[in-house]
């Protein structure tokens, strides 16, 4: 979904409850006329600040070094909002603002996914699953659970960490750690 407007501020904001003659560099990202503003952890002077470009002004190495940084912030918008356009979810102030800062997008784990199959699985024995099905889950769990603490000294794995690797080494764990046959193998996996 493409929006109609977009645009990108910094400002400077001056700290709650505090007389400082520096204040935060902040970026309000605006999509549709609704704005969210995120905090880029800079301190800037008022005196050497363009309010109308949203930059420092002056040609001193932390100038330089501010604006810099200010434009890899712009860029990396941009690459959020062209990463949120390829998985067709929404663009606004909140979305790019979560992609930014790193949050709303809650990590999902294997493990934790696994023992809510489980739990579904038990509620169907007898329905759709016999007992000894919901066992031999029981126990690819514990194995995952255990080959996870081996090779990654780790309680849980997120799910976007899985990869061809993971399964080739889970494998061979399960084959020389678990002695398990071929077969009993790519059924755990």
């Amino acid at each position: 979904m493409l929006e109609n407007s977009f645009g990108l501020f910094f400002f400077l904001k001056q700290p709650k409850n505090q007389e400082s003659s520096v204040r935060y560099v902040y970026l309000r990202i605006t999509v549709d006329g609704i704005s969210k503003e995120l905090s880029t952890k800079r301190l800037w002077q008022p005196d050497r600040w363009n309010q109308s470009s949203g930059r420092a002004v002056g040609t001193k190495e932390d100038c330089k070094s501010l604006n810099t940084y200010l434009d890899l912030l712009c860029a990396k918008v941009y690459q959020a909002k062209v990463s949120l356009l390829d998985q067709n979810r929404p663009i606004n102030a909140q979305t790019l603002k979560n992609v930014i800062t790193g949050q709303g997008d809650e990590k999902r784990m294997l493990l934790e996914i696994f023992t809510q199959y489980n739990k579904q699985i038990e509620a169907l024995v007898g329905k759709d699953f016999a007992y000894r099905t919901l066992q031999r889950y029981r126990t690819t769990y514990d194995h995952t659970k255990a080959f996870i603490k081996w090779k990654y000294n780790t309680e849980d794995l997120e799910i976007n960490d899985l990869n061809y690797e993971f399964a080739s080494e889970y494998g061979f764990w399960l084959k020389t750690i678990k002695n398990c046959g071929h077969n009993s193998a790519m059924k755990y996996i």
